[in-house]
């Protein structure tokens, strides 16, 4: 796919962009290519844009994107196209919350290429939200969601208060949060994730899993004593952040991206892929939780077998009709 029918894809089709509005696009000093792409896509399209490029090392942890909530406040469209995440910060919600309208495309790829390059952002929105809409009523209603898979996992996860919601890309009313990555999502209770996790599929911002992992997760934290050299990166990863809530289970998610593979080259593909769910370490203030942290990553596992109060509403990777 040409980097310019991504962008078509994301202005035209997710957002709906009128060109009285003003989009704000927020990237960093590696993805200066997107950014001309985008603002092509302005010049063709008369539409108002103004490009924040900000320092890399300073928006996984919030620092750059706390010192900007004046500039959110004031956009129609934000746009956040950096190689990490920022949906899960709190000025991300205030914006929101007063009317503006948040799409987090992180842009990070290890193989070179551009994430809007990539056929997978070419699903269609409108199948991932029936599939979600199959899945979150039985969720919502739920107080406890158990998940177990072939190669050992089998977790229990608090969601008592909690409501879930989904992403497809697709962010054109006014107020609405969306994401690159097509997926349902709960922030369950912080502390209350319980069992064994067997990680086959990746490691987030991380890559691949080659060889699985054996974690533990009590009162919400993880734990491994696997020492194989997957595990010590995980381990490593979550300790550079310095900050334990980073220990701490914040997210639960199904991937709803068919045209997407978890191949570890993207994060965004690997948690979408239809037929795997994901854990999302640390904060998720964003998506329904309490839990402030440095910053956000997720680890992906294929094929689950997932139970909401004892109705089985995914088995094997398949969501039950």
């Amino acid at each position: 796919m040409r980097i310019q029918t991504g962008v078509s894809i994301i202005m035209n089709r997710w957002l709906e962009v009128d060109r009285n509005e003003l989009v704000l696009f927020i990237t960093d000093e590696t993805h200066l290519r997107e950014a001309q792409a985008v603002d092509a896509w302005a010049r063709s399209s008369d539409s108002v844009l103004k490009t924040v490029v900000l320092p890399s090392d300073k928006i996984q942890n919030g620092t750059a994107i706390s010192e900007m909530e004046e500039q959110l406040c004031r956009a129609n469209v934000i746009i956040g196209a950096t190689d990490y995440s920022f949906i899960t910060t709190p000025e991300v919600k205030k914006a929101t919350e007063q009317g503006a309208r948040f799409l987090s495309i992180p842009l990070s790829c290890s193989d070179g290429t551009s994430l809007l390059e990539n056929d997978f952002i070419a699903m269609d929105c409108r199948w991932t939200a029936r599939m979600a809409k199959k899945l979150l009523p039985k969720i919502n209603r739920s107080s406890t969601l158990h998940v177990e898979t072939g190669l050992g996992t089998d977790l229990t996860f608090s969601v008592k208060g909690r409501k879930g919601g989904y992403y497809n890309g697709s962010a054109a009313r006014k107020g609405s949060v969306s994401s690159a990555s097509f997926e349902v999502y709960v922030a369950p209770v912080e502390d209350a994730t319980e069992g064994k996790l067997v990680l086959d599929g990746s490691l987030g911002y991380e890559g691949i899993v080659k060889e699985p992992i054996h974690i533990e997760f009590s009162h919400g934290r993880l734990h491994t004593t696997d020492t194989h050299d997957d595990a010590v990166r995980l381990v490593r990863y979550i300790e550079s952040f310095g900050d334990e809530t980073m220990w701490m289970n914040g997210e639960f998610g199904i991937g709803l991206n068919a045209l997407s593979k978890c191949r570890g080259i993207s994060y965004i593909e690997d948690e979408s892929t239809y037929g795997t769910f994901h854990i999302g370490m640390g904060r998720n203030i964003s998506l329904g939780g309490v839990q402030h942290a440095k910053g956000h990553f997720d680890i992906v596992t294929h094929n689950p077998t997932i139970w909401a109060d004892g109705d089985c509403i995914m088995k094997d990777g398949e969501v039950v009709e």
